[in-house]
């Protein structure tokens, strides 16, 4: 009789040790979970290839510091900010510069530090979404010229492409010659372009023009993947600061920075890791190479952890 309450004793006694030891375990995983907080974070992007490359890496450096994550893929630009104020998505990769003119309505400034401190002052106040670190990487718009071309005449810049204008063949995209950041926009900078001649072209077919010899120069935007083949294509200098900067940093939702105190630090680090050559290469390998860009921001990613 003695053995069985003593077995019973040990028995209750294990139960009681394992019961707290259970206990224990769930209420630190509980303050753990509190202090990332409690919901899921949505991730939005962009439907372009550089932007679901770098909301990828966004949500992979969240995932490795234990945050549940929601990818909400492919949202068109025209949609995106609507759909970060209506709380349908947490946070996303914007533009610094799209943030100022598309969605602000600023008037036009290229200095990057004031870009950066009017939206994130103005998007604070508007929208409760604050704009964090913005990276180095700028996507945004320029002129590409062959590179044969540009050795030959010496052409490193805007200002030296203007003035051998009537020696070049313009590929156009036809919006370019009418926009405000276009030809228009340029020849109060820059002076008239008197091209040899400008033809429009499918935005698609640009680099096969350039590379098949059939035009000289083309817009493009400065990250793009086929920008890496500096041998065959040259981005021209914007020496005297026409276009506005677009640099990528993340837009978050204030309540959502709240609940997780942590976010910020985790996302700034994505963006002190990016640059303009680093994104026009990551592109490239989706873009040229034919990579999936959840494989691309998954290399990268493990490369700056």
């Amino acid at each position: 009789m003695r053995i069985k309450k003593l077995v019973s004793g040990i028995l209750l006694a294990t139960i009681l040790v394992t019961g707290s030891v259970f206990i224990l375990n769930r209420n630190n995983q509980a303050k753990k979970q509190v202090g990332k907080g409690t919901s899921v974070i949505k991730v939005g992007s962009k439907d372009f290839t550089e932007n679901l490359i770098v909301a990828e890496l966004y949500a992979l450096a969240l995932e490795d510091e234990g945050y549940k994550v929601e990818r909400l893929s492919n949202i068109s630009g025209s949609l995106i900010h609507q759909s970060l104020i209506s709380n349908e998505i947490d946070l996303y990769p914007e533009y610094t510069g799209t943030g100022l003119l598309s969605i602000l309505g600023q008037p036009l400034e290229t200095d990057p530090q004031k870009v950066y401190q009017t939206v994130k002052d103005a998007y604070k106040e508007k929208f409760q979404v604050t704009w964090l670190d913005y990276s180095k990487a700028n996507d945004g718009q320029g002129l590409v010229i062959r590179t044969d071309i540009a050795e030959k005449l010496g052409i490193t810049s805007i200002s030296e492409l203007q003035k051998h204008a009537a020696e070049l063949r313009f590929a156009s995209q036809g919006e370019f010659d009418q926009r405000d950041d276009g030809i228009p926009g340029l020849t109060k900078t820059y002076g008239v372009f008197n091209w040899k001649s400008s033809k429009v072209y499918d935005n698609s077919l640009k680099y096969s023009v350039l590379e098949n010899d059939e035009a000289d120069v083309t817009p493009a935007y400065t990250t793009e993947g086929q920008l890496v083949n500096k041998a065959k294509f040259t981005l021209l200098k914007d020496d005297k600061q026409f276009w506005p900067p677009y640099n990528l940093a993340p837009v978050v939702r204030d309540q959502v920075l709240k609940d997780n105190p942590k976010l910020a630090e985790v996302l700034n680090k994505v963006s002190a890791s990016l640059d303009t050559e680093t994104i026009t290469k990551l592109n490239a390998r989706v873009d040229v190479d034919g990579e999936n860009y959840s494989s691309v921001a998954r290399d990268f990613y493990q490369s700056i952890k």
